[in-house]
Protein backbone atom coordinates (compact mmCIF):
# COMPACT_ATOMS: atom_id res chain seq x y z
CA UNK A 1 0.00 0.00 0.00
CA UNK A 2 1.40 3.41 -0.96
CA UNK A 3 2.09 6.25 1.47
CA UNK A 4 -0.69 8.30 -0.20
CA UNK A 5 -3.28 5.58 0.27
CA UNK A 6 -2.31 5.25 3.93
CA UNK A 7 -3.27 8.84 4.56
CA UNK A 8 -6.65 10.26 5.51
CA UNK A 9 -9.33 11.80 3.29
CA UNK A 10 -10.86 15.25 3.72
CA UNK A 11 -14.10 16.33 2.02
CA UNK A 12 -15.40 19.88 1.79
CA UNK A 13 -18.84 21.06 0.64
CA UNK A 14 -18.79 24.46 -1.06
CA UNK A 15 -15.77 26.16 -2.59
CA UNK A 16 -15.72 29.70 -1.29
CA UNK A 17 -13.12 31.67 0.62
CA UNK A 18 -13.63 29.92 3.97
CA UNK A 19 -13.58 26.42 2.51
CA UNK A 20 -10.55 27.11 0.35
CA UNK A 21 -8.64 29.47 2.62
CA UNK A 22 -9.34 27.79 5.94
CA UNK A 23 -10.44 24.17 5.84
CA UNK A 24 -8.73 22.99 2.66
CA UNK A 25 -5.70 25.16 3.35
CA UNK A 26 -5.28 23.81 6.88
CA UNK A 27 -5.96 20.23 5.74
CA UNK A 28 -3.33 20.61 3.02
CA UNK A 29 -0.80 22.06 5.48
CA UNK A 30 -1.04 19.08 7.82
CA UNK A 31 0.37 16.68 5.23
CA UNK A 32 -1.94 14.06 6.74
CA UNK A 33 -4.45 13.83 3.90
CA UNK A 34 -3.87 11.68 0.86
CA UNK A 35 -7.09 12.95 -0.69
CA UNK A 36 -8.72 16.37 -0.52
CA UNK A 37 -12.14 16.29 -2.15
CA UNK A 38 -14.43 19.27 -2.83
CA UNK A 39 -18.12 19.37 -3.75
CA UNK A 40 -19.12 22.40 -5.84
CA UNK A 41 -22.27 22.94 -7.91
CA UNK A 42 -20.92 25.67 -10.21
CA UNK A 43 -19.81 23.74 -13.32
CA UNK A 44 -17.43 26.46 -14.53
CA UNK A 45 -15.51 26.31 -11.25
CA UNK A 46 -15.30 22.52 -11.37
CA UNK A 47 -14.07 22.66 -14.95
CA UNK A 48 -11.48 25.35 -14.21
CA UNK A 49 -9.93 23.50 -11.26
CA UNK A 50 -9.88 20.23 -13.19
CA UNK A 51 -8.30 21.95 -16.20
CA UNK A 52 -5.61 23.24 -13.84
CA UNK A 53 -4.75 19.72 -12.76
CA UNK A 54 -6.55 19.92 -9.41
CA UNK A 55 -4.58 22.99 -8.28
CA UNK A 56 -5.83 26.36 -7.09
CA UNK A 57 -4.39 29.44 -5.38
CA UNK A 58 -5.40 31.27 -2.24
CA UNK A 59 -3.99 34.60 -1.05
CA UNK A 60 -3.13 34.92 2.65
CA UNK A 61 -3.18 38.48 3.99
CA UNK A 62 -0.77 39.03 6.85
CA UNK A 63 -0.12 42.31 8.63
CA UNK A 64 2.63 43.34 6.21
CA UNK A 65 2.06 41.45 2.95
CA UNK A 66 -0.20 39.18 0.93
CA UNK A 67 1.29 35.74 0.38
CA UNK A 68 -0.01 33.43 -2.37
CA UNK A 69 -0.26 29.70 -1.64
CA UNK A 70 -0.88 27.02 -4.25
CA UNK A 71 -2.84 23.95 -3.12
CA UNK A 72 -2.59 20.99 -5.43
CA UNK A 73 -3.82 17.43 -5.73
CA UNK A 74 -7.46 18.44 -5.14
CA UNK A 75 -10.37 16.42 -6.51
CA UNK A 76 -13.45 18.49 -7.29
CA UNK A 77 -16.88 17.09 -8.18
CA UNK A 78 -20.27 18.49 -9.08
CA UNK A 79 -22.99 16.73 -7.04
CA UNK A 80 -25.51 17.46 -9.81
CA UNK A 81 -23.64 15.01 -12.02
CA UNK A 82 -24.68 11.44 -11.05
CA UNK A 83 -21.20 10.00 -11.49
CA UNK A 84 -19.67 12.85 -9.48
CA UNK A 85 -22.27 12.44 -6.77
CA UNK A 86 -21.32 8.81 -6.37
CA UNK A 87 -17.67 9.81 -5.99
CA UNK A 88 -18.65 12.30 -3.30
CA UNK A 89 -20.60 9.65 -1.40
CA UNK A 90 -17.55 7.39 -1.57
CA UNK A 91 -15.30 10.23 -0.39
CA UNK A 92 -17.59 10.92 2.59
CA UNK A 93 -17.52 7.23 3.48
CA UNK A 94 -13.71 7.41 3.62
CA UNK A 95 -13.28 10.85 5.18
CA UNK A 96 -12.02 11.35 8.69
CA UNK A 97 -12.86 15.06 8.47
CA UNK A 98 -15.58 16.90 6.52
CA UNK A 99 -16.43 20.61 6.36
CA UNK A 100 -19.60 22.29 5.17
CA UNK A 101 -19.00 25.95 4.24
CA UNK A 102 -22.17 27.01 2.44
CA UNK A 103 -23.97 30.38 2.20
CA UNK A 104 -26.45 29.32 4.90
CA UNK A 105 -27.91 26.26 6.62
CA UNK A 106 -30.81 26.38 4.13
CA UNK A 107 -28.39 24.95 1.55
CA UNK A 108 -28.23 21.63 3.43
CA UNK A 109 -31.49 20.62 1.77
CA UNK A 110 -33.72 17.81 2.93
CA UNK A 111 -31.95 15.05 1.03
CA UNK A 112 -34.70 14.61 -1.54
CA UNK A 113 -32.67 16.01 -4.46
CA UNK A 114 -29.47 14.28 -5.60
CA UNK A 115 -27.31 17.37 -5.02
CA UNK A 116 -28.50 18.07 -1.48
CA UNK A 117 -25.63 18.06 1.01
CA UNK A 118 -27.87 16.23 3.48
CA UNK A 119 -28.43 13.32 1.09
CA UNK A 120 -24.78 12.95 0.15
CA UNK A 121 -23.73 13.01 3.79
CA UNK A 122 -26.52 10.59 4.75
CA UNK A 123 -25.47 8.06 2.11
CA UNK A 124 -21.74 8.39 2.78
CA UNK A 125 -22.02 8.30 6.55
CA UNK A 126 -24.34 5.28 6.33
CA UNK A 127 -21.56 3.46 4.47
CA UNK A 128 -19.17 4.36 7.31
CA UNK A 129 -21.58 2.84 9.81
CA UNK A 130 -22.12 -0.27 7.70
CA UNK A 131 -18.38 -0.87 7.36
CA UNK A 132 -17.82 -0.15 11.07
CA UNK A 133 -15.53 2.80 10.49
CA UNK A 134 -15.19 5.31 13.33
CA UNK A 135 -17.33 8.43 13.09
CA UNK A 136 -16.12 11.26 10.89
CA UNK A 137 -15.63 14.76 12.28
CA UNK A 138 -17.93 17.24 10.51
CA UNK A 139 -17.27 20.98 10.88
CA UNK A 140 -20.31 23.15 10.09
CA UNK A 141 -19.24 26.65 9.00
CA UNK A 142 -22.45 28.41 7.95
CA UNK A 143 -22.16 31.27 10.48
CA UNK A 144 -25.12 29.94 12.42
CA UNK A 145 -24.87 29.31 16.16
CA UNK A 146 -26.81 26.05 15.78
CA UNK A 147 -25.65 24.82 12.38
CA UNK A 148 -24.56 21.45 13.79
CA UNK A 149 -27.97 20.87 15.34
CA UNK A 150 -29.69 21.91 12.10
CA UNK A 151 -27.58 19.50 10.04
CA UNK A 152 -28.13 16.68 12.54
CA UNK A 153 -31.88 17.17 12.32
CA UNK A 154 -31.73 17.30 8.49
CA UNK A 155 -29.91 13.96 8.48
CA UNK A 156 -32.38 12.44 10.90
CA UNK A 157 -35.38 13.58 8.87
CA UNK A 158 -33.81 12.33 5.64
CA UNK A 159 -33.63 8.77 6.93
CA UNK A 160 -30.55 8.52 9.19
CA UNK A 161 -31.98 7.69 12.64
CA UNK A 162 -28.71 8.12 14.52
CA UNK A 163 -26.38 10.62 12.78
CA UNK A 164 -23.96 10.44 15.74
CA UNK A 165 -23.14 6.86 14.78
CA UNK A 166 -21.54 8.14 11.60
CA UNK A 167 -20.25 11.55 12.57
CA UNK A 168 -19.42 13.98 15.35
CA UNK A 169 -21.11 17.09 13.93
CA UNK A 170 -19.55 20.23 15.37
CA UNK A 171 -20.35 23.90 15.51
CA UNK A 172 -17.58 26.37 14.75
CA UNK A 173 -16.66 29.94 15.61
CA UNK A 174 -14.72 31.33 12.66
CA UNK A 175 -13.39 34.79 13.37
CA UNK A 176 -11.40 34.76 10.12
CA UNK A 177 -12.14 37.55 7.66
CA UNK A 178 -12.17 36.53 4.02
CA UNK A 179 -13.61 37.28 0.64
CA UNK A 180 -13.81 36.39 -3.02
CA UNK A 181 -12.33 39.19 -5.16
CA UNK A 182 -13.72 39.50 -8.68
CA UNK A 183 -12.66 43.09 -9.40
CA UNK A 184 -9.94 42.82 -12.03
CA UNK A 185 -8.47 46.20 -11.06
CA UNK A 186 -8.08 45.11 -7.43
CA UNK A 187 -6.60 41.77 -8.47
CA UNK A 188 -4.04 43.58 -10.59
CA UNK A 189 -3.33 46.28 -8.01
CA UNK A 190 -2.70 43.76 -5.23
CA UNK A 191 -1.06 41.27 -7.61
CA UNK A 192 -3.36 38.55 -6.34
CA UNK A 193 -3.16 35.03 -7.70
CA UNK A 194 -6.49 34.07 -9.23
CA UNK A 195 -8.07 30.78 -8.19
CA UNK A 196 -6.81 29.27 -11.45
CA UNK A 197 -5.21 30.99 -14.45
CA UNK A 198 -8.51 30.75 -16.33
CA UNK A 199 -10.66 32.28 -13.57
CA UNK A 200 -10.99 36.01 -13.03
CA UNK A 201 -11.51 35.87 -9.29
CA UNK A 202 -9.28 35.37 -6.29
CA UNK A 203 -9.61 34.03 -2.76
CA UNK A 204 -8.26 36.52 -0.19
CA UNK A 205 -8.24 35.51 3.48
CA UNK A 206 -6.52 36.82 6.55
CA UNK A 207 -3.75 34.84 8.19
CA UNK A 208 -5.67 34.41 11.47
CA UNK A 209 -6.52 30.76 12.15
CA UNK A 210 -7.56 30.53 15.83
CA UNK A 211 -10.81 28.70 15.14
CA UNK A 212 -13.01 27.38 17.95
CA UNK A 213 -15.04 24.19 17.61
CA UNK A 214 -17.36 22.09 19.75
CA UNK A 215 -15.64 19.43 21.80
CA UNK A 216 -15.66 16.02 20.14
CA UNK A 217 -17.43 13.48 22.35
CA UNK A 218 -15.56 10.33 23.41
CA UNK A 219 -15.40 7.92 20.48
CA UNK A 220 -16.58 10.66 18.14
CA UNK A 221 -13.75 10.67 15.65
CA UNK A 222 -10.18 11.93 15.40
CA UNK A 223 -8.89 15.24 14.09
CA UNK A 224 -5.83 15.75 11.94
CA UNK A 225 -6.38 19.52 11.66
CA UNK A 226 -4.98 20.24 15.09
CA UNK A 227 -4.94 24.06 14.98
CA UNK A 228 -8.65 24.22 15.85
CA UNK A 229 -9.42 24.63 19.56
CA UNK A 230 -12.17 22.58 21.21
CA UNK A 231 -14.53 24.12 23.77
CA UNK A 232 -16.96 22.32 26.06
CA UNK A 233 -19.62 25.00 25.55
CA UNK A 234 -19.25 26.89 22.30
CA UNK A 235 -22.35 29.09 22.53
CA UNK A 236 -20.75 31.88 24.64
CA UNK A 237 -17.93 32.18 22.11
CA UNK A 238 -20.42 32.12 19.24
CA UNK A 239 -22.24 35.00 20.90
CA UNK A 240 -18.95 36.87 21.36
CA UNK A 241 -18.38 36.58 17.63
CA UNK A 242 -21.93 37.46 16.55
CA UNK A 243 -22.63 40.23 19.08
CA UNK A 244 -19.04 41.45 19.30
CA UNK A 245 -17.03 40.84 16.14
CA UNK A 246 -19.87 40.69 13.59
CA UNK A 247 -21.90 43.46 15.22
CA UNK A 248 -18.97 45.88 15.38
CA UNK A 249 -17.90 45.04 11.84
CA UNK A 250 -21.43 45.82 10.67
CA UNK A 251 -21.62 49.03 12.70
CA UNK A 252 -18.41 50.32 11.08
CA UNK A 253 -19.60 49.21 7.65
CA UNK A 254 -22.95 51.01 7.81
CA UNK A 255 -21.32 54.18 9.14
CA UNK A 256 -18.76 54.15 6.33
CA UNK A 257 -21.42 53.35 3.72
CA UNK A 258 -23.28 56.54 4.60
CA UNK A 259 -20.10 58.44 3.84
CA UNK A 260 -19.54 56.72 0.51
CA UNK A 261 -16.35 54.95 1.64
CA UNK A 262 -15.26 51.92 -0.40
CA UNK A 263 -12.88 49.95 1.86
CA UNK A 264 -13.23 49.02 5.53
CA UNK A 265 -9.62 49.83 6.43
CA UNK A 266 -10.34 53.48 5.59
CA UNK A 267 -12.06 53.76 8.98
CA UNK A 268 -8.58 54.87 10.09
CA UNK A 269 -9.44 58.21 8.46
CA UNK A 270 -12.56 58.56 10.63
CA UNK A 271 -11.38 58.52 14.26
CA UNK A 272 -14.88 59.36 15.49
CA UNK A 273 -16.29 56.16 13.94
CA UNK A 274 -13.38 54.07 15.20
CA UNK A 275 -13.77 55.46 18.73
CA UNK A 276 -17.52 54.85 18.62
CA UNK A 277 -16.99 51.27 17.41
CA UNK A 278 -14.48 50.54 20.16
CA UNK A 279 -16.79 51.93 22.83
CA UNK A 280 -19.68 49.87 21.45
CA UNK A 281 -17.57 46.71 21.20
CA UNK A 282 -16.13 46.92 24.73
CA UNK A 283 -18.74 48.80 26.77
CA UNK A 284 -21.96 47.59 25.18
CA UNK A 285 -21.61 44.06 23.76
CA UNK A 286 -18.47 43.33 25.79
CA UNK A 287 -19.90 44.44 29.13
CA UNK A 288 -23.11 42.52 28.44
CA UNK A 289 -21.27 39.33 27.56
CA UNK A 290 -18.94 39.64 30.54
CA UNK A 291 -21.96 39.93 32.84
CA UNK A 292 -23.76 37.05 31.19
CA UNK A 293 -20.77 34.68 31.17
CA UNK A 294 -18.80 35.88 34.18
CA UNK A 295 -16.27 33.28 35.39
CA UNK A 296 -16.53 31.06 32.30
CA UNK A 297 -13.33 32.03 30.51
CA UNK A 298 -10.66 34.75 30.53
CA UNK A 299 -12.32 36.21 27.42
CA UNK A 300 -15.34 37.23 29.51
CA UNK A 301 -13.44 39.62 31.77
CA UNK A 302 -12.97 43.36 31.20
CA UNK A 303 -9.30 42.97 30.33
CA UNK A 304 -9.85 39.86 28.26
CA UNK A 305 -12.65 41.34 26.20
CA UNK A 306 -10.83 44.65 25.69
CA UNK A 307 -7.83 42.73 24.31
CA UNK A 308 -10.17 40.72 22.06
CA UNK A 309 -11.80 43.91 20.78
CA UNK A 310 -8.53 45.75 20.15
CA UNK A 311 -7.04 42.78 18.29
CA UNK A 312 -10.12 42.49 16.07
CA UNK A 313 -10.31 46.21 15.35
CA UNK A 314 -6.68 46.18 14.28
CA UNK A 315 -7.31 43.18 12.04
CA UNK A 316 -10.39 44.84 10.53
CA UNK A 317 -8.13 47.69 9.44
CA UNK A 318 -5.64 45.43 7.65
CA UNK A 319 -5.16 47.24 4.31
CA UNK A 320 -4.03 44.03 2.64
CA UNK A 321 -7.50 42.52 3.08
CA UNK A 322 -9.08 45.32 1.01
CA UNK A 323 -12.41 44.39 2.61
CA UNK A 324 -15.12 46.25 0.70
CA UNK A 325 -17.79 48.16 2.59
CA UNK A 326 -20.43 46.95 0.13
CA UNK A 327 -19.68 43.35 1.11
CA UNK A 328 -19.99 44.10 4.82
CA UNK A 329 -23.30 45.97 4.51
CA UNK A 330 -25.04 43.72 2.00
CA UNK A 331 -28.36 42.17 2.97
CA UNK A 332 -29.29 44.69 5.71
CA UNK A 333 -32.70 43.04 6.12
CA UNK A 334 -31.01 39.86 7.37
CA UNK A 335 -28.51 41.76 9.51
CA UNK A 336 -31.40 43.63 11.15
CA UNK A 337 -32.98 40.30 12.11
CA UNK A 338 -34.34 39.91 15.63
CA UNK A 339 -31.54 37.54 16.67
CA UNK A 340 -28.83 38.75 14.30
CA UNK A 341 -25.78 40.93 14.90
CA UNK A 342 -27.39 44.36 15.30
CA UNK A 343 -30.79 43.87 16.93
CA UNK A 344 -29.56 40.79 18.76
CA UNK A 345 -26.80 42.89 20.31
CA UNK A 346 -29.28 45.58 21.40
CA UNK A 347 -31.44 42.95 23.06
CA UNK A 348 -28.46 41.27 24.74
CA UNK A 349 -27.18 44.55 26.16
CA UNK A 350 -30.59 45.60 27.48
CA UNK A 351 -31.09 42.19 29.07
CA UNK A 352 -27.94 42.90 31.10
CA UNK A 353 -28.98 46.42 32.08
CA UNK A 354 -26.73 48.19 29.55
CA UNK A 355 -27.78 51.06 27.26
CA UNK A 356 -26.61 50.10 23.72
CA UNK A 357 -26.93 53.57 22.21
CA UNK A 358 -23.95 53.19 19.87
CA UNK A 359 -25.18 49.92 18.40
CA UNK A 360 -28.61 51.56 18.07
CA UNK A 361 -26.98 54.18 15.85
CA UNK A 362 -25.43 51.44 13.75
CA UNK A 363 -28.77 49.67 13.44
CA UNK A 364 -30.41 52.96 12.47
CA UNK A 365 -27.86 53.40 9.69
CA UNK A 366 -28.62 49.87 8.48
CA UNK A 367 -32.33 50.64 8.52
CA UNK A 368 -31.78 53.79 6.45
CA UNK A 369 -29.82 51.78 3.88
CA UNK A 370 -32.57 49.15 3.72
CA UNK A 371 -35.23 51.82 3.30
CA UNK A 372 -33.24 53.37 0.46
CA UNK A 373 -32.70 50.01 -1.26
CA UNK A 374 -36.38 49.12 -1.07
CA UNK A 375 -37.64 52.66 -1.67
CA UNK A 376 -39.67 52.46 1.52
CA UNK A 377 -40.17 54.62 4.57
CA UNK A 378 -38.08 53.32 7.47
CA UNK A 379 -41.09 53.42 9.79
CA UNK A 380 -43.05 51.07 7.55
CA UNK A 381 -40.22 48.54 7.61
CA UNK A 382 -40.22 48.39 11.39
CA UNK A 383 -43.65 46.75 11.34
CA UNK A 384 -42.47 43.76 9.33
CA UNK A 385 -38.81 43.16 10.27
CA UNK A 386 -39.49 41.26 13.50
CA UNK A 387 -42.70 39.23 13.27
CA UNK A 388 -41.47 36.81 15.95
CA UNK A 389 -41.02 39.55 18.58
CA UNK A 390 -43.31 40.36 21.47
CA UNK A 391 -45.15 43.59 20.74
CA UNK A 392 -43.80 45.53 23.73
CA UNK A 393 -40.15 44.65 23.06
CA UNK A 394 -40.58 45.27 19.35
CA UNK A 395 -41.89 48.74 20.13
CA UNK A 396 -38.90 49.54 22.37
CA UNK A 397 -36.38 48.38 19.76
CA UNK A 398 -38.31 50.17 17.03
CA UNK A 399 -38.08 53.47 18.90
CA UNK A 400 -34.34 53.01 19.43
CA UNK A 401 -33.61 52.14 15.81
CA UNK A 402 -36.16 54.40 14.17
CA UNK A 403 -34.87 57.38 16.10
CA UNK A 404 -31.16 56.64 15.73
CA UNK A 405 -28.86 59.09 14.01
CA UNK A 406 -25.23 59.30 13.00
Amino acid sequence: MSEKSDKATFTGFGFGAIQSGLFVYEAFRTGCFGRIVIAEVMPEIVSAVRANGGSFAVNIAGSDEVRPVVIDGVEIYNPRDPADRRKLVEAVSESSEIATALPSVSFYGDGSAPDHVTGILRDGLAERVNTEKPPAVVYTAENNNHAAEVLTECLRKSGMPDPAAGAAILNTVIGKMSGVIDDSAQIERQQLHTVTPDMQKAFLVEEFNRILISRIPPGGGQRHIEVFEEKDDLLPFEEAKLFGHNATHALIGYMLAERGIVFMDMVRDFPEILAMAREAFINESGSALCRKYSGLDALFTPDGFAAYADDLLERMMNPHLCDRVERVVRDPRRKLGWNDRLIGTLRLAMSQGIDPRRFAEGAAAALRLLAKQENRAAESLLNELWPEAEEAERAVIGRMVGGGSV
